[in-house]
């Protein structure tokens, strides 16, 4: 059990985070099904990867379907949850391995449970569409099928590759040395004409409770926020680290992580930026502080 365990949490971890958009969920996840596999008869474990990827799914989907109420209520935009990422643990902090970028992660939340999986399955770990039919309980060409209309609802052309990775650093940089030097030229000049912001504060911390549009009114409400920080004489540090496989950026007030921020490029230009600020979503950058 203990050889399972170090072999496949990786992936079930990568596997549970991508379907839920939660690392807490995923985590709790993983640990249950590895409890459960404990009672189960080794002769029903001669295949254990797909065994163990079905279970992880199961209980992914039946999440999703209880979550999507309660999501409807949630106070302002739905953000996934930040994970910090390296080379070191696969578990405790992910490697970028078979991990889809951010703003992917948001997309998928236009997605049915179903349709999530099975992109999930195919788009971020590669499973063939046999493997995948026998994990959801479906036949290849529904899956094949469902595939097909999640790329519709997320945009992406239906032979056309699926980005994996998000922001480079550059981009970071340079982004947040516009807003540093109070450079509004060179803010509009990063900026997409249609760009979004989105903040997630949960109800819980101050955050824009609507989508921000436009190049113009992302741009005021960047520099206002920094003007309303220094009315207040807040002081902060900005780190740049890697999260989620891409470069993000980290907030601090004195030792306290206030934000946690993405980038998405498209075209050149920053076409998206998100703001996570619930608390309750910081807990895992907070713990690989430690």
């Amino acid at each position: 059990m203990e050889d399972l365990y170090e072999k496949y949490k990786g992936l079930l971890f990568r596997l549970a985070y991508q379907l839920t958009g939660s690392a807490a969920d995923a985590e709790d996840i993983v640990q249950d099904v590895f409890v459960k596999v404990h009672d189960i008869h080794p002769e029903r474990l001669a295949h254990p990867k797909a065994y163990l990827c079905k279970m992880t799914t199961n209980r992914c989907l039946d999440l999703l379907r209880s979550a999507r109420s309660r999501r409807e209520l949630y106070i302002g935009p739905w953000l996934p949850e930040p994970i910090p990422t390296s080379d070191e643990d696969p578990f405790e902090a992910v490697i970028h391995k078979d991990l889809l970028s951010y703003a992917m992660l948001v997309l998928l939340e236009r997605l049915s449970p179903s349709e999530r999986a099975v992109f999930v399955l195919r788009e971020a770990l590669c499973f063939d569409y046999a493997d995948i039919a026998g994990l959801v309980g479906k036949s290849e060409t529904n899956c094949r099928k469902l595939i097909s209309r999640a790329r519709e609802k997320m945009g992406i052309a239906q032979h056309a590759s699926v980005p994996a990775e998000g922001a480079r650093e550059e981009w970071v940089g340079r982004f947040l040395s516009a807003l540093e030097q109070g450079n509004v030229p060179s803010l509009l000049s990063l900026l997409s004409e249609d760009i979004v912001l989105l903040s997630d504060g949960g109800g819980k911390v101050l955050a824009a409770v609507h989508p921000i549009v436009t190049r113009d009114r992302v741009a005021r409400f960047l520099f206002g926020l920094i003007r309303q920080a220094a009315q207040d004489e807040v002081s902060f540090q900005v780190e740049v680290r890697p999260l989620n496989g891409q470069t993000g950026f980290v907030i601090r007030t004195g030792e306290h992580i206030d934000t946690v921020g993405f980038l998405h490029i498209e075209h050149h230009t920053i076409r998206s930026v998100y703001f996570i600020r619930n608390p309750d979503k910081l807990r895992f950058i907070k713990a690989s502080d430690k």
